[in-house]
C-alpha cells in the first residue's frame, strides 16, 4: 500500500493538493494527528480497496505533530512505502495569504497574536521534514490550476488519467440529464424508430449503428463533434476539470443517442482518454 504523507506549512495549500489526490484515487484523510496515523494505516490495509492513501497532518495537531518523524520512521519499518509531499510558500505569501482570507494561524496565540512569530515558528518546527521530503511544491507563485498539475505530475503516470468523461445517452421526452456539462442533440438524423426490424432494438445493436451513421449528415457531425471535442478537452484539463458529462439526446433514448455515445466514447478511448458509457433511458 502507498501511503503519502501531506504535509507543510499552514496556508500553502495542503488542502488543495489533497483534492487533487481524492479526485485520483486516493483514500484521503485530513487533520490526522500523527499518533494515530499506524493504527489507521492497519485499518486500511484490511481493506483490498485502499491501495493508495494520502494523510494530511501538520501544526494544527499541536505538540502531536511533533510526533510525526517518529511514527514515519515505524511504518517504513513496518514494510510500508511511505513518502512524504511538503508544501511551502514564502513568509511573504503566507502573511498575505492569512490576511486575505482572515484565518487564524495555528501558532498565533502561541506566539501572542503576532503572525509574523507565527510564521517563523512553524518554518522552524518543519525543517526537519522539509529536508526528508520525498516531493516539494513551493507554491508561492503559483495559481491553483499550476498546484494541481504539480501533484499530477508526481503521482500520474500520465496526467490525462486525472480527467474521467462520461458519455451518456438520453431521451428529451425524460428531461436533460442535469450533470451534462455539454448537451448535443442527435434528434436531427434518421430515426430507427420508424424501421420495423430496428424499432425494437438499440442502438448498441450493429444494425441500428449502422444504420444511423449510414447517413452523410450522421458522418459529418461526428467528424464535427470529434473535431470539438479534441479541442475542449485539452482545455479542460489544463484548467483542471477532473470530470466532465457529455450527453447526446435523441427522443426516446433508445438508437441515436446510444450511437453517438458510443461511438464518442470508443473516440475518446482511442485518444488515450479515461471515457466511459452510460445510457440512461435505453430500457425505459
Amino acid at each position: 500500500m502507498e501511503i503519502v504523507i501531506v504535509t507543510g506549512v499552514s496556508g500553502a495549500g495542503k488542502s488543495c493538493a489533497v483534492n487533487v489526490m481524492e479526485d485520483i484515487g486516493y483514500f484521503c484523510i485530513d487533520n490526522m494527528p500523527p499518533r494515530l496515523i499506524p493504527g489507521f494505516v492497519e485499518i486500511c490495509r484490511a481493506n483490498e480497496e485502499i491501495t493508495r492513501v494520502a494523510i494530511v497532518t501538520d501544526i494544527r495537531g499541536g505538540n502531536m505533530f511533533l510526533q510525526l518523524n517518529e511514527n514515519i520512521d515505524t511504518l517504513k519499518k513496518e514494510g510500508y512505502n511511505v513518502k512524504i509531499l511538503f508544501l511551502d510558500a514564502s513568509h511573504h505569501v503566507i502573511k498575505q495569504r492569512y490576511k486575505e482570507t482572515r484565518r487564524r494561524h495555528p501558532l498565533f496565540d502561541v506566539c501572542d497574536g503576532d503572525i509574523d512569530k507565527a510564521i517563523d515558528a512553524e518554518y522552524e518546527i518543519l525543517v526537519t521534514l522539509k529536508h526528508k521530503a520525498n516531493y516539494y511544491i513551493d507554491t508561492s507563485l503559483m495559481s491553483t490550476a499550476t498546484l494541481k498539475e504539480n501533484v499530477l505530475n508526481i503521482f500520474l503516470d500520465k496526467p490525462t488519467d486525472s480527467m474521467t468523461i462520461s458519455c451518456i445517452s438520453f431521451g428529451f421526452k425524460y428531461g436533460v440529464p442535469n450533470e451534462a456539462d455539454l448537451v448535443f442533440d442527435v434528434r436531427c438524423l434518421p430515426n430507427p424508430f420508424y424501421v420495423p426490424e430496428l424499432k425494437k432494438k438499440t442502438g448498441l445493436d450493429k444494425e441500428v449503428r449502422d444504420y444511423v451513421m449510414n447517413s452523410e449528415n450522421s458522418r459529418e457531425l461526428e467528424r464535427k463533434l470529434f473535431d470539438l471535442m479534441d479541442f475542449l478537452l485539452p482545455q479542460y484539463l489544463h484548467e483542471g476539470k477532473s470530470q466532465v458529462v457529455i450527453a447526446f439526446g435523441c427522443t426516446g433514448g433508445k438508437h441515436r443517442s446510444v450511437t453517438f455515445a458510443e461511438n464518442m466514447c470508443s473516440h475518446l478511448k482511442e485518444q488515450n482518454l479515461r471515457s466511459r458509457v452510460l445510457h440512461r433511458d435505453i430500457k425505459k
